[in-house]
């Protein structure tokens, strides 16, 4: 009888043993962080190689402790040359002109990122990763890893990302700026969502938060509204290729950026 409880308990050991071993094998398997980068190299490679010239016409909406009213809405148009070329036109403010001033500051800076992607891509060079969980964006299935810039410079960031599990592509970032743009600007909060527009991978929305000295908490909502996508956007941006309108109700709800399920 001893004998016959023992043989039980050790079948039933090894039947745990192997439904443990057969787990992995069933259920989704994820690649190791290593892998992860990797493939995302090889995907923002791949996109820069797709970049097409466009025109993309942005609504910039700036609200203070009220959140249910902007105090400024500015439009721009902003003009990209591949490989590194931003040019930029306001053309339209509604409200204080603080609006105007800050959209200003963040084309022009947008534009110099641009010139400079090499030192500012999300890349090992960069940065440093650490997978954190799997998680869902926009219906879709991400890896979510830890971003921990490699300096402290302003144009680096700090937070987390969603990537996408099948492309490999930045779905979203939150988090902050590796170092504060000013002495008059503190707890920085950013978040950035990327999609897809005629076959490239672009940052379609942004939400910025700070506690600005001052003006106190301020928050600056960006969402691209339509592009135009030509070859000839150097030198005749009326001549067209394709004419893309993105949906802002797909991107955006409440006037901000929305959030992925935990």
């Amino acid at each position: 009888m001893v004998a016959r409880q023992q043989a039980g308990r050790l079948l039933f050991l090894y039947l745990l043993a192997g439904m443990a071993c057969a787990w992995p094998q069933t259920g989704r398997s994820v690649p190791t962080a290593e892998i992860i980068i990797a493939r995302m190299a090889q995907a923002r490679a791949e996109n820069r190689a797709r970049l097409r010239p466009y025109i993309v016409t942005r609504n910039y909406k700036l609200f203070g402790k009220d959140e249910s009213k902007a105090k400024s809405e500015v439009i721009a148009d902003v003009a990209f040359v591949p490989p590194d070329s931003k040019k930029y036109t306001i053309e339209e403010t509604n409200g204080s002109g603080l609006g105007q001033i800050l959209v200003r500051r963040m084309l022009a800076n947008e534009a110099e990122v641009t010139k400079d992607h090499v030192s500012t891509d999300i890349s090992a060079d960069n940065y440093d990763f650490r997978f954190i969980r799997e998680a869902d964006a926009s219906g879709q299935r991400c890896f979510v890893l830890e971003l921990l810039p490699r300096r402290i410079e302003r144009h680096l960031l700090q937070g987390n990302i969603w990537v996408d599990a099948h492309t490999y592509l930045l779905r979203r970032f939150e988090g902050e700026l590796a170092k504060p743009p000013s002495w008059w600007v503190r707890d920085v909060s950013v978040t950035f969502v990327y999609g897809d527009v005629g076959g490239m991978w672009l940052q379609t929305a942004t939400e910025a938060a700070a506690d600005v000295r001052i003006l106190g908490r301020t928050t600056m909502v960006s969402r691209d509204v339509k592009y135009k996508i030509t070859e000839l956007v150097a030198t005749a941006p009326a001549v067209e290729t394709n004419f893309l309108e993105l949906i802002p109700g797909q991107l955006f709800r409440h006037g901000g950026v929305p959030r992925p399920p935990k």
